[in-house]
């Protein structure tokens, strides 16, 4: 599924699980749908299921925003109790929209606990309490945290299970958009190792790919950990080496106290940072206005006038670098927020921590991986093959978690039967919907030239319709089965534009990706 066909499903308030592979798009899909939403008044609840991600998408975590906190059950005192906290009630009853970031890393009980206390603050026996619900993740990374034994009750307390395995998510019932675009790496035999670990099909040639890949770093790159001892060990041992005076940087703080500690906890900065000239960087945020995003490397070549460091990247642009802020919001109310310097020291950090960045190079030891899907988690941070320096491997790294491997299957059958049925709507029944669901929700109309842009859109999409009735739908087993056929039988590009309804460039895509002829053919 394409990112507009997600944001199609999106817009008509449906719930929806997003998904796909690394780089496909989750997050920019997300911006976007969060954007449409402002433009008509919605504000939606941003949340993830840690404080990390959270971080990342400038929200709170789901247990803080559901008021369920560190909770493992609820009573009946539990729930009435949370009818008590004003601006818990007010929040969540205000809130019309619900996204959780990184779903994967949510255990089945707490999503279970999370729609329990919305439903009883919302007072409503529907799911979520009636709002719209999307979860985002990807199952082969990081799975839910393993609860150790408890000593108490003297039995082993096992992890509830995997989040679609709730009884919240069965309720919820939601649509799967399973995005099929790459927007991170654009090297083939990187995708096809990827691939085969994810799809868990790790042959030999894909051990000799990463064998391979065992060289030493071209210059200054961030080394990957499974553990926070050697993350420590190699960036205070690199900064030593370093002559020059320690600049350090304090990290400053308002607001209510948790949520100011969840936010600590979340950010990617540390509350003292510490760097000298020469320091291996990572910017820590996003500002795209300054050139720079969550994950791009640099070393600090000197400070401002006022002290603050000035970074080069490794792209060659210079950046003095001011404090940024991260801010918990409810609306456009700001309850806690901190504020630092949006760096942190780069010769090494944790798998665990570079979840959801894009990094141009990083060498990663993988000898001590000891969960699933955390050696896919460190692969995919990188954009190329030549990006990676690999310094040891075990079994476990090139693992993904065995029931995401069957569950996988359905997702993507789920997705391809949701692309093909919302193909099959009309452009005006689905801005009927669409409309409908802004009113539900309390919005509005955007203003005229946002909402001339969006007519202009459909109105291009009607148009091309006319002459190719299938434009920017779903290609099904069938279409590729057909087109492998009347390809290899000597059909022309013309002949099959018109036999499929498509463009001429939708179809020599479709021949690329079926193998069928070269990228620049």
């Amino acid at each position: 599924m394409t990112q507009a066909e997600a944001l199609t499903i999106l817009k008509t308030g449906a719930n929806v699980f997003l998904t796909g592979e690394p780089g496909a798009g989750k997050t920019y899909t997300i911006n976007q749908y969060v954007a449409w939403l402002r433009q008509r008044g919605i504000e939606p609840a941003i949340t993830a299921s840690t404080g990390i991600a959270a971080t990342h998408i400038g929200g709170m975590t789901i247990h803080a925003w559901s008021g369920i906190g560190v909770k493992k059950t609820l009573s009946d005192w539990d729930l009435e109790a949370l009818l008590e906290r004003e601006p818990l009630v007010k929040r969540v009853r205000a809130a019309q929209v619900l996204i959780i970031d990184e779903v994967s890393m949510l255990d089945a009980n707490i999503l279970t606990l999370v729609d329990q206390a919305i439903r009883t603050i919302k007072n409503s026996v529907r799911a979520f309490g009636g709002m719209q619900v999307i979860f985002v993740g990807d199952f082969f990374q990081l799975p839910p945290v393993q609860p150790r034994r408890s000593e108490e009750v003297g039995v082993p307390t096992e992890a509830s299970g995997f989040a679609f395995e709730s009884a919240a998510w069965e309720r919820a019932n939601p649509i799967t958009c399973y995005l099929s675009e790459q927007h991170r790496q654009s090297d083939d035999e990187f995708l096809g190792l990827l691939a085969a670990v994810r799809s868990g099909d790790v042959e030999e040639l894909h051990y000799e790919i990463l064998q391979a890949r065992a060289v030493e770093p071209v210059g200054q790159v961030t080394e990957l950990y499974p553990h926070n001892a050697n993350v420590d060990i190699v960036n205070n041992a690199e900064l030593a080496k370093l002559d020059g005076v320690e600049r350090s940087y304090k990290m400053l703080d308002q607001g209510n106290k948790t949520l100011v500690e969840a936010l600590k906890r979340g950010c990617l900065s540390p509350e003292s940072l510490v760097v000298k000239d020469g320091a291996s960087v990572m910017f820590t945020r996003n500002n795209f206005e300054q050139g720079y995003v969550n994950g791009t490397l640099g070393t600090v070549i000197g400070f401002t006038d006022a002290g603050m460091p000035v970074v080069r990247t490794r792209g060659g642009k210079r950046i003095e670098v001011d404090p940024a802020e991260w801010r918990v919001e409810d609306g456009k109310r700001v309850l806690a927020k901190i504020s630092q310097i949006p760096l942190r020291l780069a010769w090494a950090m944790t798998v665990h921590k570079s979840q959801g960045m894009s990094l141009d190079a990083a060498a990663m030891d993988l000898s001590q991986a000891f969960e699933y899907g955390q050696g896919y988690v460190a692969l995919s941070r990188v954009k190329t093959l030549d990006g990676l320096y690999l310094r040891g491997f075990n079994n476990r790294a090139l693992e993904v978690h065995p029931q995401i491997l069957n569950k996988d299957a359905g997702f993507r059958a789920a997705s391809m039967a949701a692309s093909t049925a919302f193909a099959q709507i009309g452009v005006e029944e689905l801005k009927q919907m669409q409309d409908n669901f802004v009113k539900m929700s309390g919005g509005h109309e955007p203003d005229k030239n946002q909402k001339a842009k969006e007519d202009g859109e459909l109105s291009k999409l009607d148009k091309l319709r006319q002459k190719h009735p299938n434009a920017y739908r779903p290609w099904s087993d069938v279409d590729d089965v057909k087109l492998q056929e009347l390809f290899e039988r000597g059909s022309t590009p013309s002949q099959l534009q018109k036999e499929f309804g498509r463009q001429r460039g939708s179809i020599h895509a479709r021949l690329v990706k079926l193998g069928l002829i070269e990228a620049d053919a």
